[in-house]
């Protein structure tokens, strides 16, 4: 068996490695690619080598993408083997309300809460804070309105838990959806108006 050497891509890759797994959260494709010196597209290139190669070699890790930014974390097949060796995790369980607002939330973002409410027909603060606290929705700066109200908008930790790598891929409602939603909050609104 040769000796192998190592080549400049395979030190690249090591950095972008270490730098990940210290990390423990996403770091952004620009941040990589100013630690190696390199281009973005050089450095989007190798990460993108090393997602392969880590599917491929069917390891217990991976690299996923989450809006321009990049995270290695456990692939979801192995949980079950952790869970043998560390308590399960408490999974925050997210109720209608919470759903609704979160979804407002991340259609709409940013917004302020009174927009929610305004949306919701309803006071929204507790589902706001619970949502903050889960980490699904931060504040993302001031409206430029009087009284400053705060901004809300979705986290890492949104995408992470839905599934999808940015605000962009969450699904489009249909055209005819849009239309029975909206005949349904008006029948709704009609109910709350009589009681």
């Amino acid at each position: 068996m040769g000796i192998r050497v190592d080549t400049d891509a395979d030190k690249k890759e090591a950095v972008i490695e270490a730098v990940l797994f210290t990390m423990g959260e996403s770091v952004p494709l620009e941040k990589l690619a100013f630690v190696l010196g390199a281009s973005l597209e050089e450095t989007k290139g190798l990460i993108q080598d090393m997602m392969a190669r880590y599917e491929q070699e069917n390891r217990g890790i991976q690299i996923i993408e989450l809006d321009g930014a990049y995270q290695m974390c456990t692939k979801k097949q192995m949980y079950e083997y952790l869970i043998k060796i560390a308590a399960q995790p408490q999974k925050q369980a997210l109720t209608d309300v919470l759903l609704e607002t979160l979804s407002i939330i991340a259609y709409k973002q940013p917004i302020t809460r009174m927009e929610i409410e305004k949306i919701r027909g309803v006071s929204s603060g507790h589902a706001v804070n619970k949502l903050v606290e889960y980490n699904l929705v931060c504040e993302v700066g001031r409206l430029d309105a009087p009284g400053r109200p705060l901004l809300f908008g979705t986290t890492e930790e949104f995408l992470r838990s839905f599934g999808v790598q940015s605000i962009d891929d969450l699904p489009q409602p249909e055209a005819g959806m849009v239309e029975e939603f909206r005949h349904e909050a008006e029948a709704e609104m009609e109910i709350r108006l009589k009681v």
